[in-house]
Parts: structure tokens; C-alpha cells; sequence
């Protein structure tokens, strides 16, 4: 449906740190004729960012500026009906995501961002799943830290169990990075909205079809140590167990009853305290405008870290998988999970949308059921590690 679009993919939001670095990625790594444009509110900003990404190829001094804003609903349709894949990293997403995923699932687009919230996601599918299963359109949140190395790496553990028998996997994330401006912002409005993201959630459990025969579910897990490695283990109760659990639901290799559980590895008890600390003070100070407000600006979106902070920046998430007498250990690690590794991610997520030959889906999806394999190839050359443990 998409063929015989003008662009192949649309960067909106270029101008911000992480969407001018997902451009930086596709203007390095597109292939020989890709045809990328940038969109955006401001033409000066957008005409900032083509320099720059013509400084790392001449060619891309003729790249497109598309100016759009998401109160402009002709603008935005116009965007999405010129190109095959729209990339969006304007957030917080559940003040200024609806208006273009919606111009997308009409205009039969595909779509991603890095949205981490939960209620967003939900949202959209409730008002948008319908239309773009009819138009086409393969509308993709979470395509960052948040949810791929999660979504991937649990379909990389399960390829290594029996399909027809019970799985049970474990997910332990560490990482030593600083958190993002558009994760903090995402984050704080998540906090701020908690009754809007459970009726979100209600809603959506009531009008999606359970799997016919099967289970998938992201379990509730307690907080202990783990003797195998020494850490802490702490649940994390965020979008990234939700996106498991509906990859499991559409695909039947997951097995007839799929768990997951979620977890931080953290090395210390007092950190584990004082990050429980801090998410229950940030959580409480949210639901205070002013203070939310004030919080806000201690870390914007569109900042980031220099280079070298970002060089020393890594994540590395364990996966242990155990069905039918088996067990496996696998992993999943990069570098700087909150903006390098992120913008890589959405990137390739973008080209494997628009160039590899995918399986028909429509609708909103994950990225182990748009992409699968796909993706963790194209993951796999551009430097993510996802291996195998010895001893598994």
C-alpha cells in the first residue's frame, strides 16, 4: 500500500537531541538510494539539522524539509501520506503523539517511536488499531531501550526452548547510563496520570481477544537476591513486561502458557532502598502541578549528554528461560542505552519497515511480531550483542 510513496522514511521531530541523532544514524547507514526526509514545525531548526547531516554526506544537503505541527491536522496527514514510514520522537507521547500515529493508521503509514508509557500505547489501541489493521498500516511503539532489547531478547530466549510445552523467562536489566530527557519527561507524566493509565489499561484488557488455547502474562515478581549472579533483583512494573506478554499472545512458538517477570540487577541493598525511595517521592510530588513543573525542568527533553559521557555508557539485560526440563541463559548488551543505542534502534526499526521483506501485519504491533528475526539481524551488525551464555 505504501509502494509508491515520494519518501521512505520521515524523521518528525529531527530537531530534538535524539531525533537529530536517529537522522545522523540514517544519513550514515541507509542504503545506496533511500530516500529520507526530515518534518518539523520550525524550517530554520530543520534547515540546522540538514547541514549537519550534510557535513557527514554531501548528498544530504538536498534532503526534503517537511514542516508540519501536530495542531495542524492537514499538515500532519500530509506528512504521513508522502512517505512509507513515519519515525516520531516527540514526546511525552500522551501529550503530543495522538494526532500523527492517527494520520498514520489513516493514511495506511507505518510507524515508530520510542514511547515508554503505558497509557499512550493503550490508548492507541483502543482509538487506532482498528482503522490500521484496515488501512495497513503497522503501527510500532516502544522501538528504543524501551521495549526492544526486552521484546527481542525474550523471542531470541524462547527460539532456544521447546514451543509446545510451558515457558517460564526472567529479565534482568542493568545498565550505567543517564537517563533521558524524554524518558524523564515521559516518565513524570506517567506518574502524574496514574487513574488515566489504569483505565487505560482496563479498557484496553476488555476489548482485546485473548489468545484462543493459551496464555501469555507478565507476571508480578517480589523483590530478592539472586545467588546465581549476586544481585538484587527488583520488579519494574513499566511498559517493557506488558510488550512481552503481547508478542507471547500473537505468537504460538511462546508456548500454551508464557510468563515473564521483569526485573532491575542491582549490586547494592541501599540502592535498591534509595531507588524505591525515589520513585515513591517522584511519584507523589507529580500529582503537585507546580512541583511537576519544576521537576520537569531539572532535565528537558531535546538534552542529552556530550559524546564522551556516552561512550562510557552501557546496558546489558539476562534473560533465563526454563520449559520442558530445559534451561537457558542468554543476554542482550550494548552501549549508551538512552540515546546512541535508542536511535539506533528506532532507526534500523524504520528501515526494516520500509526495505526487508516482512511477514503481513497490520495494526498495532510489537517489534518481535512486525520484525522479529528481521530486526535482530539488523540489530546484530550495527553492534548489539545478543548471545547465548555458556553452560545454558
Amino acid at each position: 500500500m505504501t509502494a509508491a510513496r515520494e519518501y521512505d522514511v520521515v524523521v518528525f521531530g529531527a530537531t530534538g537531541f535524539t531525533g537529530g541523532m536517529t537522522a545522523e544514524y540514517l544519513a550514515r547507514a541507509a542504503p545506496p538510494g533511500f530516500r529520507l526526509a526530515l518534518a518539523g514545525r520550525n524550517r530554520g531548526k530543520l534547515e540546522a539539522v540538514r547541514a549537519r547531516l550534510a557535513a557527514l554526506d554531501p548528498a544530504c544537503a538536498e534532503l526534503p524539509l517537511l514542516t508540519a505541527d501536530i495542531t495542524d491536522r492537514d499538515s500532519i496527514l500530509a506528512v504521513a501520506r508522502a512517505t512509507k514510514v513515519v519515525i516520531t520522537t516527540v514526546g511525552p507521547y500522551a501529550l503530543y503523539g495522538a494526532p500523527l500515529v492517527a494520520a498514520c493508521a489513516e493514511a495506511g503509514t507505518d510507524y515508530v517511536d520510542l514511547c515508554g508509557e503505558p497509557e499512550f500505547v493503550d490508548r492507541t489501541y483502543l482509538n487506532q488499531h482498528a482503522k490500521a489493521r484496515s488501512s495497513g498500516a503497522r503501527i510500532v511503539h516502544a522501538c528504543g531501550f524501551d521495549s526492544i532489547p526486552y521484546d527481542l531478547g525474550v523471542l531470541y530466549t524462547v527460539r532456544q526452548l521447546p514451543s509446545d510445552v510451558p515457558l517460564q523467562v526472567r529479565g534482568q536489566v542493568r545498565i550505567g547510563a543517564t537517563l533521558s530527557g524524554g524518558t524523564f519527561a515521559s516518565a513524570l507524566t506517567a506518574a502524574a496520570r496514574p487513574v488515566a493509565m489504569w483505565r487505560a489499561a482496563k479498557e484496553r484488557a476488555n476489548a482485546e481477544p485473548r489468545p484462543e488455547g493459551r496464555r501469555a502474562r507478565a507476571l508480578t515478581g517480589r523483590p530478592r537476591r539472586d545467588h546465581e549472579t549476586g544481585h538484587w533483583l527488583v520488579p519494574l512494573p513499566n511498559l517493557d513486561p506488558q510488550i512481552v506478554a503481547r508478542s507471547a499472545a500473537a505468537l504460538e512458538e511462546y508456548g500454551p502458557d508464557f510468563g515473564y517477570t521483569h526485573y532491575a540487577a542491582v549490586k547494592r541493598l541501599p540502592t535498591v532502598l534509595a531507588g524505591a525511595a525515589g520513585v515513591a517521592a517522584m511519584a507523589a510530588l507529580a500529582q503537585v502541578p507546580p512541583v511537576r513543573n519544576a521537576l520537569g525542568n531539572l532535565r528537558k527533553p531535546g538534552e542529552g549528554p556530550s559524546p564522551e559521557r556516552r561512550a562510557q555508557s552501557w546496558f546489558e539485560v539476562r534473560f533465563v528461560g526454563e520449559g520442558g526440563g530445559q534451561r537457558v541463559v542468554t543476554e542482550v548488551s550494548g552501549g549508551d542505552p538512552g540515546y546512541d543505542e535508542s536511535a539506533k534502534m528506532l532507526a534500523e526499526s524504520a528501515l526494516c519497515l520500509a526495505v526487508d521483506d516482512l511477514p503481513e501485519t497490520a495494526g498495532q504491533l510489537t517489534t518481535a511480531v512486525a520484525m522479529g528475526d528481521a530486526l535482530v539481524d539488523r540489530l546484530t551488525k550495527a553492534g548489539i550483542t545478543f548471545r547465548t551464555l555458556p553452560g545454558s
